[in-house]
C-alpha cells in the first residue's frame, strides 16, 4: 500500500482519486498566488478547484494541509528547473557556465515572482528552510564538482568556491527579482559575472 503524502487523510489509489488530489493542490496554488498565504482558505482552494468544501476535505483535513502540499510541489518544480539551469551547461568554460546558468537562474524566478515572494516574505523561515537548504547543497555539489574538475586557479577550493558563489547568486537574484531595481537583468548578469571571476581569480 502507497503511503500517505504528508498532510493527506488517505493515499489516493485509484486514478480519479490523485487526479482529485493533484486538482486540489493545483487550485491551491492558483489561490495562493491571486491571495497570498494568510488570505488562501479551504473555500477558496474548493472553488478554484470546482469542487465542495466536504470533497475538499476527504483529502485534507484543514487549510495548512492544502498549503503545505502545495508549498512542496511548488518548490519540487522550481528546484528541478534551477538544478537543470546548471546540470544542462556542465561542459560549458567557466565564465561561460556563469554566465548562462545566471541568465536560466534569473528566467525562472522572474517567471515565478509570486512563488519568490511567498518564500521570502510570507511562509515562516521554518516552512521553507529545508527547501532552500536542500536546493542550495544540490546547486553547491554540482558546482563544487565542476570546479574540481575545471580548476580555474591554483587558488580555488571547489567546496569553498561553491558555497560562496551558489549562496551570492541566489540572494543576490532573489532580491533583484522581489526589488525590481532600476537596472536591467543583463547589467545584473554582467555583475555577478564580475563578481564571481574576480572570487575565481588568481591573486
Amino acid at each position: 500500500m502507497t503511503p500517505p503524502r504528508p498532510g493527506l487523510r488517505k493515499s489516493p489509489q485509484q486514478e480519479r482519486s490523485k487526479h482529485m488530489v493533484d486538482r486540489i493542490v493545483a487550485a491551491g496554488r492558483q489561490v495562493v498566488v491571486e491571495h497570498g498565504y494568510e488570505r488562501a482558505t479551504t473555500n477558496r482552494v474548493a472553488e478554484a478547484a470546482g469542487i465542495s468544501p466536504g470533497s475538499l476535505y476527504q483529502y485534507f483535513p484543514n487549510k495548512e494541509a492544502v498549503l503545505a502540499a502545495v508549498i512542496d510541489a511548488y518548490s519540487a518544480e522550481i528546484a528541478e528547473q534551477l538544478t537543470a539551469v546548471v546540470t544542462e551547461r556542465l561542459d560549458r568554460p567557466p565564465l561561460e557556465l556563469m554566465r548562462a546558468s545566471y541568465e536560466g537562474l534569473l528566467e525562472i524566478l522572474e517567471g515565478n515572482r509570486e512563488y519568490v515572494r511567498l518564500m521570502a516574505r510570507e511562509l515562516p523561515r521554518a516552512r521553507v528552510a529545508p527547501h532552500v537548504d536542500q536546493l542550495e547543497r544540490r546547486l553547491s555539489e554540482l558546482v563544487g564538482a565542476y570546479l574540481t574538475v575545471s580548476r580555474p586557479t591554483d587558488r580555488v577550493r571547489p567546496a569553498v568556491s561553491a558555497w560562496l558563489l551558489v549562496r551570492m547568486v541566489e540572494h543576490l537574484c532573489v532580491q533583484w527579482v522581489l526589488e525590481e531595481p532600476d537596472f536591467s537583468r543583463e547589467t545584473l548578469v554582467d555583475e555577478l559575472v564580475h563578481l564571481s571571476a574576480a572570487h575565481l581569480a588568481p591573486t
